[in-house]
């Protein structure tokens, strides 16, 4: 790593687990930790509390006496990310394994997946956890390779011009799969050919690459990377594709591609109808294919590609439980992923565990479940069901480690003994191998609900916070709009999320909703905005911090805690600088700054105004204006206190648009869920809310027929209608009836007909025969954008999201 060594010279130096992350410390002894620095979390703060906690190994980039941590060692490098990278360099040079590289816009981690499936029966495969594609997940990958692996499968990914050089050094892939090129990360580039350049800078050692070669620009980097001969591995519709496609038909819920190869004709099912999923089976077929793996296998293997969630679910369950569902894998790293969800999790004192054997893991099954046992405790969870022979033979080694623990051979005999009672007010992870069924284990705890639900990704929503801390100050902190349910996405999910990953504030509407939070464990300090009178004691009772909006409400809360014998109690001053909404006039400041510093039972801990048009760019001299009027207000209540307070103005559009703006704090809200209200998509934003329903039935509707109440639409011609389980009373708009809207089917969009019904829905979806009763229908989300329904609707982005009504389940997963 190019460091020098500080401190305890003589220890035992021997490394199992890299950790960057305090809260995912599991095994003290053996784990280096990386003190990784950005612009608003460095690593270096967390050293103490870590070597507190058993850690004696640290890689370090700023000065620390090593005299404070005695048999502690330290490696001192000019940058720990580099460092890591390093290492994980030489890690990988000791390996001569073939190793498969994936890149691409979309779908890498889908083929990884979908390939391990296909060489998994046949050689024994270490492949990226999840979508760990980044400059700190790639060295983590390649971390895993151990002893034993015949196949590494690493997937890589970037979002500026020059990462994919320190990528490739780590992952030095003998072979590639470059999956596509779409909108992903633009804004990082001057154009999609220039980013398929730097993606293919992942290719520049490999003996041969996977592409499709239909993809115009993935085929002209290719094709400038080819050197003395090289040929490369190409499918597709072009006649001069490798693999040649000649059909692509669709058979019920599959797909039949018949494609000719090296003279003779090959026919695969894959079980998908959508272009993107065949494209993904496609490049994980051909790169199988090459790597030797049998044909008939293949065709077998292809028959049953599994659906991938690629995430945790968390759902509500039977007598008051939440589940997270993880049973699509079983892997240590896989576990340790969903541990540390479970971690974030912290509504019920109680966690439980339901866990699977661990196959194809390398290791010896008392070192296995012994490292299984220690991440349990190190968790603290409270009771571990062990399902699979594997933990049945090394059940004693829980002893000890986990309170309570029960062990059946299989997911039958726990089926046939489970009973509702089972469990009462507890998280509950369920994870295992896909060939231990725990979809079935899922179904008895979940509780049976409305077909029609809102989805939520976890991992967006960090995505789309950290995509708007990298262009907010360092020393500026982040308030979090989690009022209105959190727009519709659940408060408690989102506010937990936030509170994990160091968002510093939290503002609700209402005190009802920071009560909630605050039972639910939500320590963050935070504002409610609209503090009624009667909720005042709910405020001083859950910490809850009041926006003053009025001299009326100031005198009336101050005597409220006159009477409670309380002081200095924390406030937010809302002033009123053109909205016209809430707020106090300029010209009070002197009487309020009067009134908290004569009564001393407030202290000031914000003073902000909202932004009437910070997206609008014809507003800009509107927008200084305000800020110029809080300023003065800011500068008169200052003097009038004696004391310094924060001040906050920028909304999530201003964030962006108006960085002077961004003063102590800024509020961020519907930019959380991927939504840019100012439209000018500088962030890389990713949709988080996606609402699904179902086809309830298909008819065939005659010419001339009418659709929906009052016979507004009339059929032109013979149609197809399918009628969807949502309607109005599920926050699907009216106005979005009579050809205004459009839903998505199998890929495939369809306009409503008929005026939207209060629990149904009618699209026409004429032309298309496989449509059928139980397809899942997406109302809005990634591929049908929140924005473009709002627009058709003629609303906003935030009324549809608020408005999805409660009746609709919510679904978190993170992705």
């Amino acid at each position: 790593m190019s460091g020098r060594l500080l401190g305890a010279p003589d220890r035992d130096g021997r490394v199992e687990n890299i950790l960057y992350d305090s809260r995912k410390l599991v095994a003290p002894e053996g784990t280096l930790f990386f003190a990784l620095s950005g612009p608003r979390r460095d690593g270096h703060g967390h050293i103490r509390e870590l070597y507190a906690r058993g850690v004696r190994q640290f890689v370090v980039s700023k000065s620390v006496r090593p005299d404070e941590f005695p048999d502690a060692a330290f490696i001192f490098v000019d940058d720990t990310l580099r460092a890591l990278q390093r290492l994980a360099e030489m890690h990988r040079s000791e390996f001569g394994i073939p190793v498969v590289g994936i890149t691409g816009s979309n779908g890498k981690t889908v083929v990884k997946e979908w390939l391990f499936h296909l060489l998994a029966p046949h050689r024994r495969v270490v492949r990226s956890p999840k979508s760990f594609n980044s400059q700190i997940g790639v060295p983590l990958s390649v971390w895993q390779m151990g002893a034993g692996d015949e196949v590494a499968v690493i997937e890589a990914g970037v979002s500026l011009p020059g990462e994919m050089e320190r990528l490739e050094r780590i992952i030095r892939p003998d072979f590639g799969i470059f999956t596509n090129i779409g909108d992903a990360h633009d804004e990082g580039f001057p154009d999609k050919r220039a980013k398929a350049r730097e993606k293919m800078r992942l290719f520049r050692e490999c003996r041969r690459i996977v592409y499709c070669r239909d993809h115009t620009l993935v085929h002209e980097a290719a094709s400038a990377r080819m050197e003395g001969g090289t040929e490369d591995l190409t499918w597709g519709w072009h006649a001069d594709s490798s693999i040649r496609l000649l059909e692509v038909s669709v058979e019920g819920r599959d797909s039949v591609v018949r494609m000719g190869y090296e003279g003779s004709v090959l026919e695969v099912s894959v079980p998908y109808t959508d272009a993107a999923s065949v494209e993904n089976a496609m490049h994980a077929f051909a790169m199988a294919l090459w790597l030797g793996i049998d044909r008939e296998s293949l065709r077998a293997s292809m028959r049953s590609l599994p659906p991938l969630a690629m995430r945790l679910e968390l759902k509500e369950a039977l007598n008051r439980c939440v589940l997270i569902n993880d049973s699509y894998s079983a892997d240590l790293h896989s576990l340790d992923l969903a541990l540390d969800f479970l971690e974030q999790q912290r509504r019920h004192a109680r966690r439980t565990v339901v866990l699977s054997d661990i196959p194809q893991s390398g290791l010896d099954g008392d070192v296995l479940y012994g490292r299984v046992a220690a991440a349990l405790k190190a968790r603290g969870i409270d009771r571990l069901i062990g399902i699979g022979p594997g933990m049945v033979a090394h059940a004693g080694l829980f002893e000890g480690m986990v309170p309570e623990t029960e062990f059946h051979i299989g997911t039958d005999p726990f089926i046939e003994r489970h009973r509702p009672s089972m469990f009462v007010e507890e998280t509950i992870l369920l994870k295992g191998g896909r060939s231990f069924e725990f979809e079935r284990i899922a179904g008895l705890l979940e509780e049976k609900a409305h077909r029609t639900v809102l989805e939520i990704d976890l991992g967006s929503v960090l995505h789309n916070l950290k995509a708007h801390q990298s262009v907010i100050r360092p020393e500026t902190m982040v308030m979090a709009m989690v009022k209105a349910f959190s727009y519709g996405a659940g408060a408690f999910e989102i506010a937990r999320l936030l509170e994990y990953h160091g968002v510093e504030w939290l503002a609700v509407a209402y005190a009802d909703e920071g009560v909630e939070l605050r039972r639910s464990g939500i320590r963050l300090p935070i504002m409610v905005m609209n503090a009624e009178e009667h909720a005042y004691r709910s405020l001083t009772d859950f910490d809850l911090q009041p926006e003053l909006f009025s001299l009326e409400m100031a005198r009336s809360f101050d005597a409220h805690l006159r009477a409670e014998g309380i002081r200095g109690y924390p406030v937010h001053v809302k002033l009123d600088t053109g909205m016209h909404r809430l707020g106090f006039a300029p010209e009070e400041a002197d009487a309020l700054g009067r009134l908290i510093s004569e009564g001393r039972t407030m202290r000031v801990q914000s003073v902000f105004s909202h932004l009437v048009a910070s997206e609008d760019p014809e507003e800009d001299d509107f927008t200084r204006r305000q800020a110029g009027m809080l300023d003065r207000f800011c500068e008169r209540l200052s003097e009038l206190l004696a004391y310094r307070f924060l001040k906050h103005m920028a909304n999530t559009a201003a964030i962006r648009r108006h960085p002077e703006l961004q003063y102590d704090m800024v509020r961020l809200g519907i930019g959380l869920y991927g939504v840019d209200p100012a439209g000018v998509h500088g962030l890389p934003l990713r949709e988080a809310c996606t609402l699904w329903t179902t086809v309830a039935q298909v008819r065939e509707v005659s010419a001339g027929e009418t659709v929906g109440y009052n016979r507004k639409w009339r059929l032109a011609s013979d149609s197809r209608i399918a009628t969807v389980r949502i309607g109005y009373a599920d926050g699907y708009p009216r106005s979005l009836g009579n050809g205004v809207g459009r839903v998505s089917i199998r890929g495939v969009e369809f306009p409503v007909v008929g005026h939207v019904c209060m629990d149904m829905t009618m699209v026409d979806v004429t032309g298309h025969p496989e449509v059928g009763a139980g397809d899942d229908v997406l109302l809005f989300g990634p591929g049908l954008s929140v924005a473009r329904i709002a627009a058709s609707a003629g609303t906003i982005p935030y009324e549809i999201l608020t408005g999805v009504s409660q009746r609709v389940p919510r679904v978190h997963f993170q992705s």
